[in-house]
């Protein structure tokens, strides 16, 4: 046996210990237990679901590596995996509508395993607190992310993007600006992102494809006890994902925020799912059959 066998040898042992040790003998589901997960695990996780790969072991599915450190849900958990599993690029990212950037979902990335991160949120005070915050935290004083004040419009989205030295190839995008989400996504094309990350309006289901109509100055409104008149429908972003080469691969357990996949990536460990996966959890359910008739008297655009 070559030295270089050896080593992998022992290598595979170790990370098989490991993993049985820390997250039961291939069953990362006790993640479920965990409401925040620091730097070291994270990192002693992400060696763990690179050994089921090179073992070809089973993977986890998406419920079951859900866990939050900023994120508002289990974001943080999704993109650990889908990234220790695809591997990196550049380890660049963009979060438009990142309120101040402390729970939003490319904090983890930025503060954890030191990403380089573009930031934009249309509130001047947010965007001045999480400046602040960026620059005192020990991880990222020396090199804080690039955190961006402006109201983000189809016209404007390149160019704010792209100033900021963000162009072509990067690993995550992450959008949430609660009004032109999907008209700004569309016009969105002086980066290429390997992962997309979308809220959707779950109130409208599995079903119908819509959108708020286009206006620049467009700001989401609370119906039926939610912020139901933003963005689009899970459907909407389908249709216009596979238009720009995304496939839809899954959702975060409370259905609010969806995962694609640019086409090329991951394909043979991460399938295109059908957007009825992605309304299960009862809240979503609720909020279908409660709230969906209030939303449906505003003006949406069917695409």
């Amino acid at each position: 046996m070559s030295w270089k066998s050896a080593i992998k040898q022992s290598a595979s042992r170790f990370l098989g210990r490991l993993g049985r040790h820390m997250f039961g003998f291939l069953d990362p589901r006790k993640l479920d237990e965990i409401s925040a997960v620091d730097q070291a695990t994270q990192v002693l996780l992400a060696l763990h679901y690179r050994h089921l790969l090179h073992e070809r072991a089973p993977l986890p599915s998406f419920e079951d590596v859900h866990f939050r450190a900023f994120s508002q849900n289990g974001e943080d958990g999704l993109l650990l995996f889908l990234f220790s599993v695809l591997g990196t690029t550049n380890k660049r990212s963009v979060e438009l509508g990142a309120s101040n950037g402390t729970s939003c979902n490319t904090a983890n990335l930025i503060i954890n395993h030191g990403w380089a991160g573009l930031l934009v949120d249309g509130s001047q005070a947010e965007v001045a607190e999480g400046r602040r915050f960026y620059c005192e935290h020990p991880n990222t004083a020396g090199h804080p992310p690039a955190f961006v004040h402006a109201w983000l419009k189809k016209e404007n989205v390149n160019e704010v993007v792209g100033g900021a030295g963000f162009r072509g190839e990067i690993d995550l995008l992450s959008l949430d600006i609660d009004g032109n989400d999907y008209w700004v996504w569309e016009a969105l094309d002086c980066i290429s992102p390997r992962v997309v990350v979308l809220e959707y309006r779950t109130v409208w289901g599995a079903e119908r494809a819509v959108t708020v109509p286009y206006r620049p100055d467009f700001v989401g409104e609370h119906v039926g006890g939610g912020l139901d008149y933003a963005g689009a429908s899970l459907p909407a972003f389908v249709k216009l994902g596979r238009r720009k080469g995304y496939r839809l691969v899954g959702c975060e357990r409370l259905c609010f925020n969806a995962f694609f996949l640019r086409e090329g990536v991951g394909e043979d460990l991460f399938p295109e799912i059908p957007a009825s996966e992605c309304f299960g959890h009862p809240a979503a359910q609720h909020q279908i059959a409660t709230q969906q008739l209030a939303v449906a008297e505003r003006e949406w655009v069917e695409v």
